[in-house]
């Protein structure tokens, strides 16, 4: 995950809370304690052509569906293999991070993947005993046909990271899915709240996207998202564009580790106090809270998961808090 887990006092600053159109402003203040991860994770940072699928694509797959036909799939789980799949296009998106888009076996396939899940990774070094094994949660929508996008941060010493970077266009890499995480059906929750650092934003996007493409889909979302600088925050535009277009159901709270001077949002670190006057309450019905970010973040916010099928004991500011570990879930 994240690589640096470190943790420093966060210093307290004032902040205008962006707020829900139907909610009033806060009572009394509105200083909140916020976190900024130390590093970015599972994919990295930065905006570019992730809307990825065209309208047409998108309207085709719904007429087909109209019409009873199922689209073909390339990751179809269960005994299926690696799937070899060919690097098409590479875009830079800041001093560590690419963004990677690769061919599925069929331009008329789409991935297979569904809300929420992922792909696993793999890769074995020339002098390695073992192959590697890493898990990404690609950016692509799910209708998208023809290929599966995945954004990833290159670590000093990561061998998958690095030899995904070292892939050049016409290279493969070997993939496969879906990997289930949380079921997710429409408003299966009256409100969520996604807490991440870096990378761990990007299955937060995934379930995000699929809330708020789906018109009967009614739940609210709150989203707290630390990261190291301004350059590191993915996917800013799309929230951006989510809170702009539904304000009574998206809100964003964004901090940095090290701000620039012009930055309006948070610094440090997520703390209790933040936490406490943006999510909501652990009395509210049906809620769920979403973890994912660096080993420190985890510690200190809901306690690490043990494995993929153990999400081990609820621990840290959540517990203070009051929530249970069926409110939290940890990716």
């Amino acid at each position: 995950m994240l690589a640096r887990s470190a943790f420093r006092a966060a210093q307290p600053l004032k902040m205008n809370a962006r707020r829900y159109a139907t909610e009033s402003g806060a009572k009394g203040g509105s200083n909140a304690l916020l976190y900024g991860a130390g590093a970015v994770g599972l994919a990295g940072a930065g905006y570019f052509f992730l809307g990825g699928s065209s309208s047409a694509s998108k309207a085709e797959n719904k007429a087909k569906e109209a019409a009873g036909v199922t689209p073909k799939v390339a990751f179809t789980g269960g005994d299926q293999g690696f799937l070899s799949l060919k690097l098409a296009e590479v875009e830079q998106v800041n001093h560590n991070t690419k963004k990677l888009r690769f061919e599925l076996p069929d331009k008329d396939q789409v991935s297979g993947l569904y809300i929420t899940s992922a792909v696993l990774t793999k890769f074995k070094g020339a002098n390695a005993e073992k192959a590697t094994l890493r898990p990404y949660t690609p950016i692509s929508d799910e209708d998208d046909k023809g290929f599966v996008d995945l954004l990833v941060k290159k670590y000093p010493n990561g061998p998958m990271s690095t030899h995904i970077h070292d892939l050049k266009v016409g290279e493969t890499l070997a993939i496969k899915g879906p990997l289930p995480k949380y079921p997710w059906s429409e408003n299966k929750h009256n409100h969520i709240a996604l807490i991440a650092g870096g990378t761990g934003i990007t299955p937060m996007y995934q379930l995000v996207r699929a809330i708020f493409k789906n018109p009967n889909d009614k739940t609210k979302v709150t989203l707290v998202f630390g990261n190291v600088t301004k350059e590191d925050i993915l996917l800013k535009s799309k929230f951006d564009e989510l809170e702009n277009t539904y304000p009574q159901r998206f809100r964003a709270f964004y901090v940095l580790d090290n701000p620039p001077k012009e930055w309006v949002g948070g610094s440090g670190f997520i703390t209790k106090e933040l936490l406490k006057q943006v999510l909501p309450e652990p009395k509210s019905d049906n809620i769920k809270l979403f973890v994912c970010g660096p080993p420190g973040l985890m510690k200190t916010i809901s306690g690490p998961k043990v494995s993929p099928k153990d999400q081990g004991e609820l621990t840290g500011v959540l517990k203070d808090l009051g929530y249970s570990s069926e409110q939290v879930y940890k990716f």
